[in-house]
């Protein structure tokens, strides 16, 4: 399991030159390891390697010699990840085209202590004293460790950006004691906590058409290869903001998964979930919000994070949990509200009403194996309180218990 920390650190000039010439020899390996490994028809780093150490030794003799083998691997990895968004008709270039350069290292290339960091050049070693955020102290002062590889990327004004990884062994998954199944939506995402349903808002669907708005509001009448244009479209942080949601929404779910020693249930969604979701929706905004609310990416933080706990993850069949009723199996008939999506639905057997999100959780459970009991004629079971105050909790208890004061005051 590895984490990686990014530190920023503004160098001198004659620091930052000695890194630069690093980086363009560096691209030059990179750039013909790619083109052997095309070739030859080859993805792996020891062939390539084998192939391009001489020739690359001879042209760059003052360049020591594990950045060759730092780029034969960057090379190996664009070229295995190339293959695979090939096989998947998702590359739309006949070649890997290398646009950013991220210079690898290993263990000979630097040393790390706390005070500076050792970075072999050309004529010799550098040294840069960067200053530590908070989630590097995190990492150092618990049982992680500092791998022996290492990154580093060159900014604009004498800017290094240094990225430390650091890699822990996988805590093995416990015997789930029962199930905390989570539905994922485009503005919100439902969990089920002791047969009680919670409604968390994501807010996504104003980040997405905000963010939209201000794109047309910046490039209506304007080229988007403007320097002025290109600047402000740089600024805006659409993915970060839901980057953010999504960690924080994930650590949330899987610390409670943790202390009560369940398992979490999932949808399996299939590759690009969103394309399929709007293949046949004609709304061009509906389409938008469909396609950046990006469903897997929630999902995906969410086993990561668990990963990260040991909390086993359960991926069930998605289809139909919103529209079958967990107790007598019948399709549940959703009345029109005036909405694109009616939320309140009846069961046709039992005529008893559903929540599509709360049902959609029930299902979830069950087809992970859960056999308790689902309530019937509860209000809050239907109902299902929506709290929007979220990202600042330390647990989900406390918003739980937060919310019942709200509702004792009013």
């Amino acid at each position: 399991m590895e984490r990686t920390v990014k530190l920023r650190v503004k160098v001198d000039y004659s620091t930052y030159s000695a890194l630069k010439e690093v980086e363009k020899e560096y691209r030059e390996v990179l750039e013909d390891a790619i083109n052997y490994g095309l070739s030859n028809k080859t993805t792996s780093f020891t062939r390539i390697k084998a192939g391009v150490y001489k020739t690359e030794r001879e042209k760059h003799k003052d360049l020591p010699s594990h950045y060759i083998y730092t780029a034969c691997e960057d090379a190996s990895e664009r070229l295995d990840s190339f293959e695979k968004l090939k096989k998947r008709g998702r590359s739309y270039t006949e070649k890997p085209s290398v646009r950013r350069v991220t210079i690898h290292l290993d263990d000979h290339l630097w040393k790390f202590n706390l005070d500076t960091i050792s970075i072999s050049t050309k004529r010799s070693r550098i040294l840069i004293s960067p200053t530590f955020p908070k989630i590097f102290w995190r990492y150092y002062n618990t049982e992680w460790r500092i791998a022996s590889e290492a990154r580093f990327r060159l900014m604009k004004g004498n800017v290094v950006e240094f990225y430390v990884i650091f890699k822990r062994d996988e805590p093995k998954p416990y015997e789930p004691k029962a199930f905390i199944p989570v539905d994922l939506n485009e503005n919100s995402v439902s969990v089920l906590i002791n047969s009680k349903p919670l409604l968390l808002e994501t807010n996504t669907k104003k980040i997405t058409l905000g963010y939209e708005y201000r794109r047309k509001a910046i490039t209506t009448g304007k080229s988007t290869k403007d320097r002025e244009v290109r600047r402000k479209l740089k600024r805006l942080r659409e993915r970060n903001k839901k980057v953010d949601i999504r960690r924080k929404l994930a650590k949330l779910i899987v610390k409670e998964a943790f202390e009560s020693r369940s398992a979490i249930v999932l949808e399996d969604l299939p590759r690009r979930t969103p394309e399929h979701m709007i293949k046949d929706v004609k709304d061009k905004q509906l389409r938008l919000r469909i396609y950046r609310s990006a469903f897997s990416s929630m999902k995906n933080a969410i086993i990561e994070k668990a990963r990260e706990f040991g909390v086993p993850v359960v991926l069930v069949n998605p289809s139909y949990t919103s529209t079958v009723c967990p107790i007598h199996g019948a399709n549940i008939v959703y009345q029109l509200d005036g909405g694109d999506a009616p939320r309140v639905g009846v069961c046709e057997k039992g005529k008893e009403k559903w929540h599509r999100d709360v049902v959609a959780l029930y299902n979830l459970a069950r087809r992970a194996g859960d056999v308790s009991p689902v309530p019937l004629g509860s209000k809050e079971s239907h109902d299902p309180p929506t709290l929007s105050g979220w990202l600042r909790a330390k647990s989900l208890h406390s918003i739980m218990n937060e919310h019942k004061m709200i509702e004792m005051k009013v």
